[in-house]
């Protein structure tokens, strides 16, 4: 038995300083095949300080052997030093038959620099030498996805499919296809490579890109029906919950969407998207007392959470409950959020309390954000006339006319304001 094959029978048995010692013994006396051969089981097996040593040392005897630079280099790569296994891959002679490998490998250390234009380059090159290689087109359509050039992407999985070749390294080239298309807004297409990928493959992850891909196509009973899926093979996915809550609320199904927000906050109790969304449903239904819950929930796990402010403070102003619009503004206020309807808000609370100095002051605040907002003009010119002030209601009636030149009723009003 070598001292290769002893040391890898130590490290079987977990006889690690056993296995250290017929490792010196193998670098110090194996032949050269034996060496290569411990090098490459030593990097599959996660040794990664020693298959460097062993290259290297072969290295010393076989001087710019494209396969040995090749090999350390993907060990270097492995060891978190992309620089030095740029530099030993700059070593190989661009006549090595391994060339192409290492231009694939200088690729992926380029792209995850976020070099793209170099490891552009380096897959074009090696392209060029190997037209055929299934490999570099895969290479350059995740390189394109990852630079958002989708129909380049495009073009070079549909390249892979059409010469037979399905799958890449574990990965299904009909899912990164379809995930291309859906991007691109193509989502017809997207769905039929979805469809594909799963028949070759049940993936959770491939059955929720189709489902959200039917969910943005607008076919909601689709997308229902690929969601629960997701949601049956595994109740903890959580990005599952909110798309189905929003696909049931498309079909009219408001109990089945409440459900789901029911279960979705139980399994991902920190989601304020879900709380807020629970909230907006629970209002359809009528369900004012869990609207609000759900609505104090979104806004404890962020107190800054303007959307969630706002829908709660119109919830509020149906029930004349003024004092707990000001206690959100004021919420907002300490975190430091800028939200001009918050301004109009707490104009329209302050007036229902009567609190007519506070009332105006917000309702001039909302005023310079507001100046092309019918609504929000009509409240105000109105308040601004029970309060006395003529030549502000001018100027807010006045906006409303360069809206709306044919209103009488308007100018009528601004005639006898200026009398």
């Amino acid at each position: 038995m070598s001292y290769a094959e002893r040391m890898l029978s130590s490290l079987e048995e977990g006889k690690l300083e056993e296995a250290q010692k017929e490792y010196k013994q193998a670098l110090k006396f194996g032949s050269h095949e034996e060496k290569f051969s411990l090098a490459e089981e030593l990097h599959h097996l996660g040794f990664l300080d020693e298959a460097k040593e062993l290259y290297e040392n072969l290295l010393q005897y076989y001087p710019g052997e494209g396969e040995l630079l090749v090999e350390l280099a993907e060990v270097l790569v492995e060891m978190d030093n992309e620089e030095e296994a740029i530099n030993k891959l700059a070593e190989l002679d661009e006549k090595d038959p391994i060339y192409p490998r290492a231009l694939l490998l200088l690729a992926d250390l380029y792209q995850i620099q976020g070099l793209f234009e170099v490891s552009e380059q380096k897959l074009l090159q090696a392209k060029r030498l190997l037209p055929d290689e299934p490999v570099i087109d895969f290479g350059l359509g995740e390189l394109y996805s990852e630079t958002g050039r989708f129909l380049e992407a495009i073009r070079h999985y549909q390249t892979l499919i059409q010469n037979g070749t399905t799958e890449i390294g574990g990965t299904n080239v009909h899912q990164r296809l379809a995930e291309a298309y859906s991007v691109g807004g193509a989502f017809e297409e997207a769905l039929t490579h979805y469809e594909k990928a799963l028949e070759d493959h049940l993936e959770i992850n491939t059955l929720f890109g189709y489902a959200f891909t039917a969910y943005q196509a607008g076919f909601y009973e689709k997308a229902i029906e690929k969601f629960v899926s997701v949601k049956e093979l595994d109740p903890e996915y959580h990005s599952v919950y909110l798309l189905l809550a929003k696909s049931y609320e498309h079909e009219e199904m408001l109990q089945e969407s409440i459900e789901t927000i029911q279960e979705g906050v139980k399994q991902d109790e920190y989601n304020k998207e879900l709380n807020l969304f629970g909230g907006k449903i629970s209002l359809k239904l009528g369900l004012e007392s869990e609207a609000e819950a759900f609505l104090r929930e979104a806004l404890a796990l962020d107190p800054g959470y303007v959307e969630a402010a706002l829908v709660i403070n119109k919830l509020f102003f149906t029930q004349d409950r003024f004092d707990d619009v000001l206690e959100i503004a004021q919420m907002l206020t300490v975190e430091g959020e800028e939200e001009p309807q918050i301004n109009w808000d707490l104009a329209k609370a302050y007036e229902g309390l009567e609190q007519y100095n506070h009332a105006l002051k917000q309702y001039r605040i909302a005023y310079t954000y507001f100046k092309n907002h019918q609504e929000f003009l009509l409240e105000y010119g109105q308040f601004l006339v029970e309060e006395g002030l003529r030549g502000e209601a001018i100027e807010v009636y006045e906006h409303l006319i360069e809206m709306d030149p044919s209103n009488d009723e308007w100018q009528e009003l601004i005639e006898r304001l200026q009398d």
